[in-house]
């Protein structure tokens, strides 16, 4: 049997609904709160290895995959980069590697890296 819909459903379905969006809209603050703490703490150490020209390897790669699940935010993806350029001439082919895990996490026709080693390794 159907029963006509009543004012206390609307209005129980609305309060459910503002809940819903209030966590949502709270979960979001939390990312990008999150973000913003890891470029905070990630700069100094990116800028750190640029700086020295750091050859340590295992010290670039664990802060590009630090970096990675932070890529959708613009500020993090421009370490990543200025991490891969500097990785490319150390080594190519691992670099290469964390471009194809940028691609394959977060890749869209609009935010794409691409190699190119003619141009010096440009990422």
């Amino acid at each position: 049997m159907h029963r006509p819909d009543s004012g206390n459903d609307r209005g129980a379905d609305k309060m459910n609904y503002d809940s819903h969006l209030q966590s949502i809209c709270g979960i979001a603050k939390s990312i990008q709160a999150l973000n913003r703490q890891v470029v905070r703490e990630y700069t100094p150490v990116v800028e750190s290895i640029l700086h020295s020209r750091s050859r340590d390897i295992s010290h670039i790669e664990h802060t590009l995959d630090e970096l990675l699940s932070f890529c959708g935010y613009e500020p993090a993806l421009v370490l990543y980069k200025k991490l891969c350029r500097h990785y490319w001439n150390l080594d190519q082919f691992a670099t290469a590697r964390h471009i194809d895990a940028y691609r394959e996490m977060w890749d869209s026709e609009e935010n794409e890296i691409t190699t190119n080693a003619s141009a010096g390794g440009e990422v």
